[in-house]
């Protein structure tokens, strides 16, 4: 008798949760313009520089804004730039674009109308760029989710075993989804963030002569890479895509998975350029962001500077050259933050004009 009350005693009878309270609102602060780093082994501004030193110290980006859930404040000057290189969390497994989410879903700023800048240093392919060299992205290419065989498991015939969850070999886009998650439409197994072409063109236009520095070490770097004519040129402007991957891969059957990678998911129209371990994961979450309204995805842009080869030069085993990115560095950094400056200068002087009408290729 007391079960069969209890059981028949009304859910109000529960203490209730408390009603949610109100967010207080707040004004908005219009961003205009937002550059973005990877990392900074030091301190922002007086000492070795990573990534975002040169522009916090060049841009005089003083004021620091603390940011919940970022593990590194937000910087900005009197000009309506501002600038973010994410916290390190002391260990690989922490991955950043969760800081970018805190950032993004700040109720002080407004991002509705923000140009992004996402900057980095990367390895390069040697048939397309020379360490210090900057690209322009028209896509970032993600090189995380695939299906992988071991080196001795691959089939016959096959140049690699990495290929398209949904495909039945590489070099094949996604055919069925094979219920891989419960999906069953291969349209929602894309690894490709395509960006604005018109902005990234228009953003090669305005710095493709901008001077980058060379220096004796990349000369002589540069005097290895026999029959490879663009490893060889001094730092030069272009464009091309970013792959993004966690796995730090290096050597020359990699690359010509990038490369193909890069083509199968670009329709053709992509060529790869530059390797990184951060692109996908912001560019990911852009495009998570914008199909949530916080952000216009026509407004972003990746430039990335080369810091290495993606291979070793000719003679060279991959074990001896993997990693190697002290002598190019610099030379990234100090590329990365001049050519990206030309374009966020524009968009700066030229505010009353870009807020609502983002340039394209053609435009002054």
């Amino acid at each position: 008798m007391i079960a069969a009350l209890v059981l028949a005693m009304p859910l109000s009878s529960h203490a209730a949760e408390p009603a949610l309270p109100a967010v207080p609102a707040v004004q908005a602060i219009p961003v205009k313009v937002m550059v973005i780093a990877n990392f900074e082994p030091g301190a922002d501004t007086g000492d070795a520089p990573g990534e975002f030193q040169l522009w916090a110290e060049r841009e005089h980006l003083d004021e620091v804004i603390p940011v919940r859930g970022a593990l590194h404040p937000l910087r900005r000057n009197a000009d309506g730039l501002y600038g973010m290189v994410w916290g390190d969390a002391h260990s690989l497994v922490v991955t950043p674009e969760i800081q970018l989410m805190a950032l993004l879903l700040d109720p002080r700023f407004d991002f509705s109308h923000t140009y992004w800048l996402f900057t980095g240093i990367s390895g390069a392919d040697p048939k397309a760029a020379s360490v210090g060299s900057a690209a322009w992205a028209r896509w970032v290419v993600s090189g995380d989710a695939l299906r992988e065989f071991a080196e001795a498991d691959v089939p016959k015939g096959w140049p690699y075993g990495l290929f398209a969850i949904g495909a039945k070999a590489p070099g094949q886009l996604p055919q069925s989804a094979d219920s891989f998650g419960g999906m069953t439409d291969t349209s929602s197994l894309g690894m490709a963030v395509p960006l604005n072409q018109g902005l990234a063109q228009w953003a090669f236009a305005l710095s493709k002569d901008t001077p980058i520095p060379d220096t004796p070490a990349l000369k002589a770097a540069r005097a290895r890479w026999k029959g490879f004519p663009q490893a060889q040129r001094p730092p030069f402007v272009l464009m091309g895509e970013t792959l993004g991957a966690l796995r730090y891969w290096h050597g020359a059957g990699r690359t010509q998975w990038a490369r193909d990678w890069v083509k199968l998911w670009t329709q053709g129209q992509g060529r790869f350029v530059m390797t990184n371990m951060e692109s996908q994961l912001m560019a990911g979450t852009m495009l998570a962001a914008s199909r949530a309204g916080l952000v216009d995805m026509s407004r972003v842009m990746v430039l990335r500077s080369a810091s290495n080869p993606s291979m070793p030069p000719p003679g060279q085993s991959p074990l001896a050259s993997v990693g190697d990115e002290g002598p190019g560095q610099v030379a990234a950094y100090e590329a990365n933050y001049r050519v990206g400056a030309v374009v966020v200068h524009r968009l700066l002087a030229d505010w009353p004009s870009y807020r609502d009408s983002v340039p394209s290729a053609g435009q002054p």
